[in-house]
């Protein structure tokens, strides 16, 4: 074989040789990058949820409760707190909002959607988080969430012994519905709020 083959043999080895370090090299790279990067998420600091920045809320929500209505959970907390009332506080206020309007700041109730009256036969006047009656306010305070909260938590706090109670039950008594176990349904998923939206910033 002439020098000139043996040389170009020489060049294509060479080049073979390279190819398969690169790929080799880009292999191992890639199965680094799938080893290394969930560990590095793993041990990432979750984002802190504070109550007072709905932008550190979960996107992805809480217990299905997301977006305004997680804000409105925190304007709930937020009351009960100015107004000295701790955790099972909040629990309540948020427990009464689930039920009443699911959270949402509705600006109808009982009547518009099921022809609810009151027990003297008038048409029902529920608006707001909580479906208060016109007995409870003017529609402005009835439709403010905190104003709202401030005005559940003063009836609640005349309910003497309200702590000891079943939490529909105390609810039950400053809404007086129909039915006192109705908000039962909801504890969970007030508790499960009202503990994700109250950790450490």
């Amino acid at each position: 074989m002439s020098p000139r083959r043996r040389a170009q043999r020489r060049i294509r080895r060479m080049r073979l040789l390279r190819r398969i370090a690169w790929s080799s090299a880009a292999v191992l790279a890639v199965a680094l990058a799938a080893v290394l990067i969930p560990l590095g998420l793993a041990h990432e600091k979750p984002t802190a949820i504070c109550v007072d920045d709905p932008r550190t809320f979960p996107a992805s929500g809480i217990e299905g409760w997301q977006g305004e209505q997680l804000e409105n959970a925190a304007t709930i907390m937020q009351t009960a707190t100015a107004l000295g009332f701790g955790r099972d506080g909040q629990i309540l206020g948020v427990m009464t909002a689930m039920g009443e309007s699911s959270l949402h700041n509705i600006d109808y109730g009982d009547w518009e959607t099921r022809g609810f009256t009151n027990p003297d036969g008038s048409r029902t006047t529920s608006i707001g988080l909580f479906q208060q009656q016109e007995w409870w306010g003017p529609p402005e305070a009835r439709m403010d969430p905190a104003t709202a909260a401030t005005l559940f938590y003063e009836r609640l706090a005349r309910v003497a012994d309200w702590p000891s109670m079943p939490r529909s039950h105390a609810i039950h008594r400053v809404q007086i519905n129909t039915d006192r176990d109705y908000y039962s349904r909801y504890e969970s998923d007030a508790v499960s709020v009202v503990d994700a939206l109250s950790g450490h910033c």
